[in-house]
């Protein structure tokens, strides 16, 4: 699996609880490790045998046994089955069995694949996969449902997370920073709905961003400028657009000497900066204590000595105080949010505060003070991502903010709007004027 291969631990090293998992598809609590099973088997077939219960055979031989699925082991289960197999198909097996319990099964392929975003299964034979430029639809398949719900089960437990009949659904990130979300029947009506969001190792550079046509020629020199005068602001989008990816490449602009905290539900940005602080958002557990929430994030956030404050997200009741301490000293602050448009965003933004008890009069005066520019992110038809506008924040006589537009995406370059001058006057005056 792509980031998650080179984890350590080995499925033939005396792992505890190994028989276990071979029968109720659960975690042997272990990391998981690309083993890169061969495509005979990976598919979930009965490789040269032809007979379909033949792994199933073999799963049950090594449960009862507490065997371990080594070759040798696996050559053993075969012969107690009267079956005989050469050494290409017996190490098919050990590999196929291997995968399905410390990696990702016939997934292992599409994760390995450097071009891979997302991997989506919805079914046993309808697995997709994103790879930029659109989903599309693959080979591979699992034997069944049950197959499909055994990998989620079993990721989730790798991530500590409950994903069972009482809990049927499950939000995580594994150990390498992929994203796992899963639900199973009968929420998920037929078979275990199963969505990974592969996370590069590395942050992309805004050199690269502009060569992948995110960034306009010459846009890079404005959102270098953005970030050297400490402008507070938000990248918004919808689901896929890039957010994360654009504001790690942006937060990898920010001057060694500051320090930045990063404040997550789910640890994904990755900025190639000196100094960063990340925090991370924590569920309660099956006794319900132990909850840690994105607002108590920000709250700890700002008593660590932030000279970029970050929230990967602004979801909740946590936008009351990151627009608190926008306005208290603590310049340059950003984070993403979920919106259909740029001009969309202070009624969200509105909603949000809502919804945490701030009135809207008060929501309005902060956001004022508070942030200067919005980014907003599309994904057209093709699977592009590109920045298609940047508004900066006014306010109105009756004291709301709405947004104007100060550049529109062009192919050759940004196309000024007549919210130009404002932003220029925001970046020459250093983020004065909010």
């Amino acid at each position: 699996m792509r980031g998650l291969a080179g984890r350590t631990g080995s499925a033939g090293s005396g792992v505890p609880g190994l028989a276990a998992s071979f029968r109720d598809g659960g975690s042997a609590g272990v990391p998981v490790k690309r083993v890169g099973a061969s495509d005979r088997w990976a598919s979930g077939g009965a490789g040269a045998s032809g007979e379909p219960g033949l792994l199933d055979g073999v799963r049950r031989w090594l449960a009862e046994s507490g065997g371990e699925p080594t070759p040798a082991r696996v050559a053993q289960a075969l012969r107690e089955q009267g079956r005989v197999l050469g050494d290409a198909e017996v190490l098919g097996a050990a590999e196929q069995l291997r995968s399905e319990l410390v990696g990702s099964g016939p997934l292992e392929s599409l994760l390995a694949d450097p071009s891979v975003t997302d991997v989506l299964v919805s079914a046993p034979d309808r697995v997709w996969v994103d790879r930029g430029g659109g989903l599309e639809l693959t080979a591979v398949s699992f034997p069944d449902a049950a197959a499909v719900r055994r990998l989620a089960q079993r990721l989730a437990a790798v991530a500590g997370r409950r994903l069972d009949d009482a809990r049927p659904w499950a939000d995580a990130r594994l150990p390498d920073g992929t994203r796992l979300h899963a639900v199973l029947p009968p929420v998920a009506v037929g078979c275990t709905c199963l969505s990974l969001r592969v996370v590069r190792p590395r942050a992309f550079t805004l050199d690269e961003l502009v060569t992948a046509g995110t960034v306009p020629p010459g846009g890079d020199r404005i959102l270098r400028a953005l970030i050297e005068a400490r402008l507070s602001f938000l990248i918004s989008g919808g689901t896929g657009s890039g957010k994360t990816t654009l504001l790690s490449a942006l937060l990898g602009l920010v001057g060694p000497g500051e320090r930045i905290v990063l404040a997550e539900d789910s640890a994904e940005l990755k900025p190639d900066h000196p100094h960063v602080v990340r925090l991370e958002s924590r569920p309660a557990n099956q006794e319900g204590a132990g909850l840690v929430t994105l607002q108590d994030l920000v709250r700890q956030a700002l008593r660590m000595r932030p000279d970029r404050l970050v929230v990967g997200e602004v979801r909740g009741p946590e936008v009351v105080h990151l627009l608190a301490a926008l306005n208290t000293g603590h310049e340059g602050g950003c984070g993403t949010v979920h919106a259909n448009a740029a001009a969309d965003v202070p009624a969200r933004l509105e909603a949000l505060g809502t919804a945490a008890g701030l009135d809207r009069a008060a929501l309005h005066s902060q956001l004022a003070a508070a942030l200067s520019v919005v980014l907003h992110l599309v994904r057209d038809r093709a699977g592009r991502r590109r920045i298609a506008e940047v508004h900066v924040l006014e306010r109105d006589p009756s004291g709301l903010v709405w947004t104007v537009p100060a550049l529109r995406w062009g192919a050759e370059a940004f196309a000024y709007e007549r919210g130009w001058e404002r932003l220029r006057e925001l970046i020459r005056g250093g983020g004065d004027g909010g």
